[in-house]
C-alpha cells in the first residue's frame, strides 16, 4: 500500500512538470496540423461529395423538402460542410491520439528514469515490436471481451463493472508492460508483475474510470452542439492528461518495484558470501533517489 500511495502522489506531482504539460498538448496540435493540411487539400471535394450524396438519397428528399419550408436556401449546401467536418473529428482525433501515445508514454519513463532511478541499469528486456505486438494482442483480448460481455451489461450494476475492469486489465498489461520494457530483463519483468499483479491491476480500474471523464465532455458536445468545437479541444486535453498520469502511475511503481527488487537481490547475494545478514534499505540506495 505504501508504494501504491507513494507513486501516486508523485504522478499528480508529475503532471504538473513542463515536460508533462507540453505532452499533454500535443494532440492538440497535432489535430490542427492535420485539419489543416486535410481542409487544404481536401475540403472542397469533400463537401461537393457530401452534398452530392444527401441530394441522391432517396429516403431524404421528402426530409429535405419539408426543412426547405422552414429554412430559405439550399439546405444541403449548408449541411455539407458540417457532416464533413463532424464526421472527420472522430478520425482525426483517434489519429492524434495514438501518435502521440507511441511518443507519450516512453518519454514520461524516462523522465520518471533520469529523475528518481538515474542509477538503474538499463537491461531491454524487450524490442519495441515486440511491445507494439504483444499491446496489440492485448488491445484484441480486450474488445473480444468487452462483445462478449454485452449481454451482461443489461443488468445494471455490471455495466458499471465490467467495461472498467476489462480496460483496466488492459491498462495494467499493456502500461507495466512497457514502463519495465527497457529497464527490466524478462526475468525481471515476470517477476515484478507476478508479485504487484493486484496492485498494477488496481491501478489500471482507476485509471480506467478516470478515462470516462472525456466522455461526459463528449456528451456534452453533443447536447450542445454549438459548443463542439471548445468542447471537443477540451475532451482530447483531458483524456491526454489521464494518459499522461496513468503512464506516470505505472513508470514510479514498477520502476520503484523493479529497484527494490534489484535491492533484495544484492542484499540476499552480499549475505550469502559474507555470512552475515546485510541492510537492504542501505543497498536500495544505489537504485533510485528518494
Amino acid at each position: 500500500m505504501r508504494l501504491l500511495l507513494d507513486s501516486f502522489w508523485r504522478s499528480v506531482a508529475y503532471c504538473l512538470h513542463p515536460r508533462v504539460i507540453v505532452l499533454s498538448l500535443l494532440p492538440l496540435g497535432l489535430m490542427v496540423l492535420l485539419a489543416t493540411v486535410l481542409g487544404y487539400f481536401y475540403w472542397d471535394a469533400a463537401v461537393a461529395w457530401t452534398r452530392t450524396s444527401l441530394d441522391a438519397w432517396p429516403l431524404l428528399a421528402s426530409f429535405w423538402g419539408w426543412i426547405g419550408r422552414f429554412f430559405p436556401g439550399d439546405v444541403t449546401s449548408a449541411l455539407a460542410p458540417l457532416v464533413v467536418v463532424f464526421a472527420a473529428t472522430p478520425l482525426i482525433v483517434v489519429v492524434s491520439l495514438l501518435v502521440v501515445a507511441g511518443v507519450m508514454a516512453p518519454a514520461l519513463t524516462r523522465l520518471v528514469a533520469e529523475r528518481r532511478f538515474p542509477m538503474l541499469e538499463h537491461k531491454k528486456g524487450a524490442s519495441f515490436f515486440g511491445s507494439m505486438a504483444r499491446s496489440i494482442g492485448l488491445t484484441v483480448l480486450a474488445l473480444l471481451a468487452l462483445v462478449v460481455s454485452m449481454p451482461l451489461w443489461l443488468i445494471p450494476p455490471l455495466v458499471l463493472i465490467l467495461p472498467p475492469l476489462i480496460w483496466g486489465w488492459l491498462t495494467y498489461r499493456v502500461m507495466s508492460f512497457d514502463a519495465l520494457a527497457d529497464h527490466a530483463s524478462a526475468e525481471e519483468r515476470s517477476a515484478v508483475l507476478r508479485a504487484h499483479r493486484l496492485p498494477l491491476l488496481g491501478i489500471g480500474v482507476l485509471c480506467g474510470y478516470l478515462g470516462a471523464a472525456p466522455s461526459i465532455v463528449w456528451a456534452s458536445g453533443l447536447l450542445f452542439a454549438a459548443a463542439f468545437f471548445v468542447l471537443a479541444p477540451l475532451a482530447i486535453w483531458i483524456y491526454t492528461l489521464v494518459f499522461a498520469f496513468s503512464a506516470l502511475w505505472f513508470a514510479h511503481y514498477c520502476l520503484d518495484a523493479l529497484a527494490r527488487l534489484r535491492a533484495q537481490r544484492a542484499a540476499a547475494a552480499l549475505s550469502s558470501s559474507a555470512g552475515a545478514p546485510v541492510d537492504a534499505g542501505a543497498v536500495a540506495s544505489q537504485w533510485g533517489a528518494p
